[in-house]
């Protein structure tokens, strides 16, 4: 992506950028969450986080993230110099726009009050009880509260908790160690690929603009930088990229199938985990483990009325063309079942992102890579980006209806099929990377604790 212009012909209109550009370093305030900013595998990731990259790179500068722990404290880094912008996934609201500069909508959400599922709930908020409710300072749903209490429920009382985030308020929740919260539709079905338990009461607004914020500044470079970034992001494809990778299966919430998931984690991954771990070149072992449980729910044994078996379901010849003498032996499975997936990879065009390569090839895994072409030249025909997994998904269906396959090279497809393959692949590898990272979090406290404790006899004696 090109750079921002210089300063030689932007004269005073580019002193914020110009100071930016002096420092060799863009400043980003963000909250920690799944979908702004997170660790993983010791690597910063999100959509915030990504885009915040891009633009720095737009910039030609370095990219330098400070997380805090609630809204009000990312605004005081504006308020104080210390943000240039703040990327955390932000409701855009009028009263923010009074003293900050909004940037542009990236994606839209809307905010759910949410509760713990079998716990007592009211239909509507005009049934909680004081106390019941506690929010993170500075949301920007509390101005939708405000004008509610005034137009609708004039009883109705809210809290805020400056320890806690609209993340840890939801975790608050499930433990339930308080009622309610309100939170972002997003941030929410995320969660609950990890936290099944959290359920919602009712939408408390409609959908609302998602955008970053800066500090209103007389020159206006940073938002006009901020505009044709993004504008830029859309029309080179990155920004649909990147909102089809963190936001394009999070919907569709099963609450059975991700408990189902989530005992399977504990009780049966634990003996195959080392099998992942040990074949899976070339990917994350966790896609492997999801592939996997989509395939069989990781049972060796499982059979399909097609004839396909074993872990990852293999057929006769592919696990043939694998060298493999046993498709039920779980080892053996595994092994075919990842190297026939990385020739599949191999043979995914060369145009299509480094990042959506897989998606691709395992919808050629599941229907044939033949179909999986055809999909590609659908979408082609239909004005679409065949190098695009977002669009090549909407048209998988229409390869089992006959005008669309009719005029394909290889025909009829259970296309539908191969689309909620996928698409359960990318939920399952959310759900367990999330549920692992919960689980190591748990550990560590639990060891912090033990090793407090037995350093409490030693401070006792001093």
């Amino acid at each position: 992506m090109a750079l921002w212009p210089s300063i030689s012909w932007l004269g005073k209109a580019e002193n914020e950028i110009a100071g930016i550009q002096s420092r060799g370093v863009l400043r980003v305030s963000t909250i920690s969450s799944p979908l702004t900013w997170n660790s993983v595998n010791g690597k910063p990731d999100g959509l915030d986080y990504q885009l915040a990259s891009e633009f720095a790179d737009y910039l030609g500068v370095k990219l330098e993230v400070t997380v805090r722990q609630n809204v009000n404290q990312l605004f005081d880094d504006l308020d104080s110099g210390k943000a240039d912008i703040l990327a955390a996934g932000l409701i855009y609201s009028p009263q923010r726009t009074k003293n900050y500069q909004a940037g542009p909508t990236y994606y839209s959400v809307s905010q759910q009050m949410v509760y713990r599922m079998g716990s007592p709930h009211p239909r509507s908020l005009g049934g909680v009880k004081p106390g019941e409710l506690v929010l993170s300072p500075g949301q920007a749903v509390i101005d939708d509260l405000k004008a509610l209490k005034e137009t609708h429920y004039p009883d109705l009382t809210w809290q805020t908790d400056a320890r806690h985030n609209m993340t840890t308020l939801m975790e608050q929740v499930v433990e339930g160690k308080i009622n309610f919260t309100i939170a972002d539709s997003v941030a929410i079905s995320v969660f609950q690929r990890v936290h099944p338990q959290l359920a919602i009461v009712q939408d408390v607004t409609d959908e609302q603009p998602v955008t970053w914020f800066s500090r209103k500044e007389s020159d206006g470079s940073l938002p006009a930088a901020m505009l044709d970034f993004f504008n830029r992001m859309g029309e080179d494809g990155t920004l649909a990229r990147l909102e089809e990778k963190y936001l394009g299966h999070v919907g569709d919430f099963d609450y059975v199938d991700t408990r189902t998931f989530l005992r399977a984690i504990d009780n049966i991954l634990p003996d195959l985990r080392p099998l992942f771990e040990k074949y899976a070149t070339g990917m994350n072992w966790e896609l492997l483990a999801a592939i996997s449980y989509q395939e069989s729910h990781w049972d060796p044994l499982a059979t399909s009325p097609t004839g396909v078996r074993g872990l990852m379901m293999l057929t006769r010849n592919t696990a043939q063309s694998m060298g493999l003498s046993d498709r039920l032996d779980p080892e053996q499975s595994i092994s075919g079942g990842a190297r026939y997936l990385s020739r599949l990879m191999d043979k995914i065009p060369q145009t299509i992102p480094e990042d959506e390569r897989i998606w691709f090839a395992l919808a050629a895994y599941n229907m044939g890579y033949a179909h999986m072409m055809d999909a590609r030249a659908l979408t082609a025909r239909q004005k679409g980006n065949p190098d695009s997994w977002s669009d090549v998904k909407q048209r998988l269906p229409l390869l089992s209806q006959k005008r669309y396959y009719s005029k394909t090279t290889y025909g009829y497809a259970r296309g539908n099929e191969a689309y909620k393959y996928v698409e359960n692949i990318r939920r399952y590898q959310l759900s367990l990377a999330g549920y692992l990272r919960e689980k190591e979090k748990v550990a560590q406290s639990d060891q912090n604790k033990t090793q407090l404790a037995e350093l409490m006899p030693d401070i006792r004696l001093r």
